[in-house]
């Protein structure tokens, strides 16, 4: 049985494909259209499908569409109808937003040239997510929180997991919603509302304590509860003047970055932790499990994930290597797989290396293409490796692409952590962003405890989803991946699930004794790159030393 998932509704647009309960390819429309999150989050578009996508999950597994069986649209406007209050937000653009999604069976039948019928599936949203952290968790059983910014009408949910069957067992409706609050403060700050991860790295420079008490009218939480006041949301009239009266005059774009703006974000990230840690404490009573699943575009803070992961409420903590919503497209065809087939899909699973590959003949026509001249390495990992310890910056582009917002080793620029200035390289020369953002460290799975507090490592550490902090007497051996605070964001490379990047860093490991390497997307202000094209584009306009595609090398020396 093959299931085609899709995720329109709101961003991050995305296709996948089960194939007898195995998911075989999932990958995300930005990486083809190169337009960042696939489309603009909007009430008027949730029937603009990621149609490239689609093609290339189908393309991939060798079927046509005749070949689906079924198709799982990760939003259910049936349950939408029934819990919208017209007190939220605008009739009007509900309005508008129900018609458009009223369109989305035509779109998906003129896709795939034929009629659907009952083959298609309205999967809850926040079913979807639950499904795409638990099926490839491994866990038989588990408790699953979700949060995200909205769902139909739902912030955040609390499931319980047994076999194939998920439950919901609570919802917190809008506006408790912790994903909208950090779009809000975005664009409060200056950045787009997509730019959470900018806030989070801005919040390590600040004191949180200048608006704690603040943030309590915006934001609150106790034990095993939290809530977000409606009026600070997106939606309402007054956010802006509220907002300005508490916290001052907003930050515009491009303007400098004051202190008071890193207090904010400070404050912001201290709320949230607390926020979700409520939440961990609730699921964990309503769902006494030692396994817990994380979903939701908030499951990429990688703050907030290592204060849930020490809080200790669950022994066992599992988030997807694309909890966001591209990830949705992966649930939803989990859960249709379950609801239509007897046989349970495969488990365990995790691997997010589930995009598009390419032949080293497609990489030299794409280099004869851009008119360049290329060289073949013997020993692509150590002669790269030898460039970043000469201090270098190396794109890397092997294998397939991995799914979800981070790089992780194929589709990657790469650099040295011993060097103090390399942060600010990086972000002034190559990907022409803020001086404050951080890079992460990518370090074998053998020496990470050596270097870093991990605790009991996960499948999730590989995914680059936890701050975790750096030993003491490491941290002047790797400032460029150094947070303020002493954290750095980890991904683990072990050498089964990444043999070639992990070559590389063992190569590094053996000619400078640091076992791990820089490592962030292969992107300048753009989607990350996908095929050897856009590979090469990027690498002419940036400040990239040296690209290895495959064995194939260009040099910024020619």
């Amino acid at each position: 049985m093959n299931v085609l998932g899709i995720n329109s509704v709101y961003h991050e647009s995305a296709a996948a494909l089960l194939v007898d309960g195995k998911l075989v390819v999932a990958v995300e429309e930005e990486r083809f259209n190169r337009i960042k999150h696939g489309k603009q989050a909007d009430f008027d578009n949730p029937h603009q499908l990621p149609e490239r996508a689609v093609r290339f999950c189908l393309n991939h597994a060798g079927l046509t569409a005749r070949d689906i069986d079924h198709v799982a649209f990760s939003f259910d406007p049936a349950a939408r109808r029934k819990r919208y209050r017209s007190e939220w937000w605008d009739p009007r653009l509900e309005e508008t937003f129900r018609l458009r999604l009223g369109q989305v069976r035509g779109a998906i039948d003129d896709l795939l040239g034929r009629s659907l019928g009952q083959r298609l599936h309205f999967v809850p949203h926040h079913l979807a997510h639950a499904a795409s952290a638990y099926f490839p968790s491994g866990f038989d059983r588990a408790a699953i929180l979700t949060i995200d910014g909205i769902g139909e009408t739902a912030a955040s949910s609390l499931a319980k997991a047994v076999g194939t069957d998920i439950k919901t067992v609570e919802t917190f409706e809008y506006p408790h919603s912790i994903g909208f609050i950090w779009e809000v403060f975005s664009g409060y700050l200056g950045f787009s509302h997509y730019d959470a991860s900018k806030v989070m790295g801005l919040a390590a420079y600040g004191d949180p304590e200048v608006y704690r008490e603040q943030f309590l009218s915006v934001m609150r939480a106790d034990e095993v509860n939290y809530g977000v006041a409606r009026e600070f949301l997106g939606t309402h009239p007054d956010r802006f003047a509220r907002m300005e009266a508490i916290f001052g005059p907003p930050r515009y774009e491009d303007a400098e970055i004051l202190p008071r703006h890193a207090d904010i974000a400070a404050a912001l990230q201290v709320a949230t932790d607390a926020a979700v840690t409520a939440a961990v404490r609730r699921v964990k009573r309503r769902v006494p499990s030692d396994n817990l699943c994380l979903a939701g575009g908030v499951g990429l803070n990688c703050v907030t994930n290592e204060v849930v992961r020490r809080c200790g409420e669950f022994a066992n903590v599992f988030i997807p290597s694309a909890p966001h919503d591209a990830g949705t497209a992966v649930g939803a065809a989990f859960a249709v797989h379950c609801a239509k087939d007897k046989r349970p899909p495969e488990r365990g699973n995790a691997t997010p290396y589930l995009g598009p590959a390419f032949r080293r003949s497609e990489i030299l026509a794409a280099v004869k293409s851009a008119g360049l001249r290329a060289r073949r390495s013997k020993s692509p990992a150590r002669d790269a490796a030898g460039m970043i310890a000469g201090g270098r910056i190396v794109a890397w582009f092997q294998g397939r692409m991995e799914f979800g917002p981070r790089a992780l080793g194929n589709r990657s620029l790469l650099a040295d952590p011993r060097r103090p200035d390399m942060r600010a390289i990086l972000n002034q020369k190559v990907k022409h962003r803020e001086d404050f953002r951080p890079f992460a460290p990518s370090v074998l799975a053998e020496h990470a405890a050596e270097w870093f507090e991990i605790g009991m490592p996960t499948a999730s550490h590989e995914f680059m989803l936890f701050a975790c902090p750096v030993k003491p007497d490491k941290r002047d051996l790797i400032p460029a991946v150094l947070h303020k605070d002493g954290s750095a964001r980890v991904q683990i490379v072990s050498r089964k699930s990444n043999p070639r990047f992990h070559e590389l860093i063992s190569s590094f490991h053996a000619t400078t004794g640091v076992p791990l390497v820089v490592n962030t997307s292969f992107n300048d202000s753009e989607p990350i790159v996908c095929t050897p094209n856009d590979a090469i584009v990027t690498f002419r306009k940036s400040g990239i030393d040296a690209l290895f595609m495959d064995d194939v090398v260009l040099t910024a020396r020619g």
